[in-house]
């Protein structure tokens, strides 16, 4: 008797039978694999999944080291059509709300505003004294390029700027090769923080109005 007839490899049929092929199916191991795979390639695609708020300085820091570790009670500006009218010439467009809070102590004054760059909004925080700025943060960034505007060299340019006859900065601000929508509104939002600075700023004849 042959050793290939039975023994230890079983019979000849089962040698010369060909494993099975299930056609059209996939293992379950497999199909999960594949998922997995398109998962992580959507993920990194550029642009796919939201981009997280980043805080560079949390507000609550930014404004107690502007008034060097003691800020006063925030004040109320209210957001009436006049003011309205002269934030929309400097945004494009009017400030979300009824009121603004904001923060004075004598002639410093805190902004905290928000403004789209590309597609989110970038919250800046700005520091005002006797009309001119004295210090510029960039407090959280949501977009996917321009970050360069939160480098000191950058922010640096905005110290000492103030508005004016014509009610935009009497500096230029040099631009940032790629960041140039960020630049854009950082610079709308100083100017509307020297703005409101001027509006908020306590006089027996009323606010002053900046000239067009």
């Amino acid at each position: 008797m042959s050793i290939f007839s039975q023994g230890f490899f079983g019979r000849r049929d089962d040698m010369n039978r060909r494993p099975r092929v299930t056609r059209g199916r996939l293992p379950v191991r497999m199909l999960f694999a594949l998922a997995a795979a398109v998962v992580m390639m959507t993920l990194l695609l550029p642009g796919s999944p939201p981009r997280a708020d980043e805080v560079i300085e949390p507000p609550a820091s930014f404004l107690t080291g502007a008034f060097d570790g003691s800020p006063p009670t925030p004040a109320i500006l209210w957001l009436t059509p006049e003011i309205q009218q002269q934030v929309e010439a400097v945004l494009g467009h009017r400030l979300a709300g009824l009121r603004l809070r904001y923060w004075r102590k004598g002639e410093r004054s805190v902004w905290i505003l928000n403004e789209i760059g590309k597609e989110e909004p970038i919250t800046a925080g700005f520091v005002v004294e006797s009309g001119r700025i004295v210090r510029v943060s960039v407090l959280v960034y949501r977009e996917s390029r321009g970050y360069e505007i939160r480098y000191p060299q950058f922010r640096g340019q905005f110290e000492g700027v103030g508005l004016d006859a014509q009610g935009r900065l009497d500096r230029p601000i040099d631009g940032i090769a790629g960041a140039t929508l960020s630049v854009n509104a950082m610079i709308r939002m100083a100017r509307t923080a020297l703005l409101l600075d001027r509006l908020s700023m306590p006089r027996s004849d009323g606010p002053q109005e900046v000239p067009k």
